[in-house]
């Protein structure tokens, strides 16, 4: 797998897209346990995207990942602004080649995710996307160890992904304003966890759409 930035303008528009389609169902969660503005703020920061896509499309990826991620930290602003630029940031300053293939997507992901944590102060088990992120990262690193086929690990983190959002329902949350409704937060779904998921979901769609024979 080899990819240049040119396919991030159609790709920022599919987030777009699946965001707005689960709109209300985030909403709901959100209102249930979150502050009630995540999708809000999320979707500020997918439009300032959409508005420099053409840019990003001409950049290296090294760059135009930096870009992303100062441009989500600007336009979302709040812990989840914060959260995914520091992501993507990181994942920019962890591209030592060029080139995209899924064996140094996997060691930069893994950096992303690592800072997100310091960022976070959180791990796994604490209701937060990193329930998402973490397990994921996971599966990237443990798929390309393995040798899986292409389709196998984009299948594989599709269910990695849901799974680790699924599991934030059971959770305790201790992080954020959920974490101030105790044992209430448990049976809800955390926002942040089903927003990653989505995005995580589209992007492997997009992979396989990109570069899978049909």
């Amino acid at each position: 797998m080899s990819l240049t930035p040119v396919f991030l303008p159609a790709l920022i528009q599919s987030i777009a897209d699946e965001l707005e389609k689960n709109a209300q169902y985030i909403a709901a969660l959100d209102q249930a346990i979150g502050d009630g503005d995540h999708l809000v703020n999320l979707q500020r920061g997918i439009n300032a995207l959409l508005a420099m896509g053409g840019e990003l499309a001409e950049l290296d990826w090294p760059i135009a990942l930096k870009k992303i991620g100062m441009t989500l930290m600007t336009a979302m602003g709040g812990a989840s602004g914060s959260l995914y630029g520091t992501l993507f940031i990181a994942m920019s300053k962890a591209f030592v080649s060029q080139e995209l293939t899924i064996a140094n997507f996997a060691i930069i992901f893994n950096e992303g995710v690592q800072a997100v944590k310091q960022r976070g102060k959180a791990e796994v088990g604490e209701k937060t996307m990193l329930d998402v992120l973490i397990p994921v990262g996971n599966a990237l690193k443990n798929g390309v160890s393995n040798n899986l086929l292409l389709a196998d690990l984009l299948s594989e983190v599709e269910h990695t992904a849901i799974s680790g959002m699924e599991s934030t329902r059971d959770m305790l949350a201790t992080k954020g304003r959920a974490s101030f409704l105790e044992e209430r937060s448990r049976g809800h779904i955390d926002p942040g966890a089903k927003t990653c998921q989505l995005i995580i979901c589209v992007i492997v769609g997009s992979l396989r759409e990109q570069i899978l024979p049909a």
